[in-house]
């Protein structure tokens, strides 16, 4: 058990590399994986039952005791996010699919790689991992409710068919972990330092499938495609923290927010893509960018958090 524990370790420090890896190769020989395609839905549902697993009512319970951050992070990933990503379609003038696309992601919940991302920064993992949940449990709700508004110019979306496939990829699995969880925690417990191992290995695959997935897209994607997402993305990782530092929030905290506002479930995006636009493929083109994107950005920005002192945390000037 200890010699899994420490490969899950390693696992978890190396992640950004790996992700990059498996990305790079699936853009380059897609026939590896694009056979997999069909599984996204299902392996977002594995990574979402490992989520659950990891939590228990007195989760629940702490976020209450202790709101402050946890309401300041939620209303920062769903009012930040889908904002930048609608003030850079009007900003860019992005043609109707990319602009869906966009809109698409921008209003999805935190991605679970932003929980590795904070460890790597030093930032407040607890604080993650419950912005993370929080935010995957209100997906079903506010994600196609911000999709119908945002992106009604450009496309009729059935908010409650979007709701039903959110259900069934996120909160089912999720509510089914926390069951599980409540049955045998014990046992839960002790597998608690391997249980990352398997997400992170599952997102890494989803990741190549849907880059292997969309890569006829990529390839002819416009510059103007990629610069929505890295403006995005920056922008989230940027007011993230600033709000957290108006907020009067601690560096770990500070942290916290601004990799979560700036890491999206891009698995999700792609997987809602594929289910609910199938006909417009260029959609799903800014979920597949953001998907190895952030990676590569969190590690840049985890990298620099983690390397700012301690003491300065009371400066508000370390960024």
């Amino acid at each position: 058990m200890q010699t899994l524990e420490r490969f899950s370790r390693f696992a978890n420090k190396t992640f950004p590399l790996w992700m990059l890896v498996f990305a790079g190769a699936a853009y380059i020989k897609p026939e590896l994986f694009v056979s997999l395609t069909p599984w996204v839905s299902p392996m977002l549902g594995l990574v979402m039952f490992g989520m659950g697993l990891t939590l228990s009512i007195s989760d629940f319970k702490a976020v209450l005791s202790h709101p402050t951050e946890v309401i300041l992070g939620i209303f920062a990933q769903y009012s930040l996010m889908p904002a930048i990503a609608y003030g850079i379609c009007v900003a860019l003038d992005l043609p109707g699919e990319l602009a869906i696309g966009v809109i698409l992601v921008g209003a999805c919940p935190g991605g679970t790689s932003s929980n590795v991302l904070t460890y790597l920064a030093r930032g407040d993992v607890a604080l993650s991992v419950t912005l993370t949940s929080c935010t995957t449990l209100l997906a079903p709700f506010v994600t196609p409710t911000i999709v119908a508004w945002l992106a009604q110019e450009w496309v009729a979306v059935d908010p409650y068919a979007m709701f039903k496939s959110i259900c069934w990829i996120i909160l089912i699995p999720v509510a089914a972990g926390v069951a599980v969880h409540a049955l045998v925690g014990e046992r839960i417990r002790q597998a608690s330092d391997v249980l990352p191992l398997l997400s992170i290995a599952v997102i890494i695959v989803i990741v190549a499938v849907v880059v292997a997935g969309a890569q006829d897209s990529l390839s002819q994607a416009v510059p103007l495609a990629f610069l929505a997402v890295f403006l995005h993305n920056g922008l989230g990782l940027l007011l993230g923290y600033l709000l957290a530092l108006a907020c009067g929030s601690d560096l770990a905290k500070r942290k916290c927010i601004s990799i979560e506002v700036g890491t999206q479930n891009a698995g999700l995006g792609a997987a809602l893509a594929s289910l609910h636009f199938a006909a417009m493929p260029m959609i799903a083109v800014p979920s597949a960018i953001f998907s190895f994107w952030n990676i590569i950005s969190g590690s840049i920005v985890a990298s620099y958090f983690r390397k700012i002192p301690e003491k300065k945390a009371h400066t508000n000037a370390d960024f």
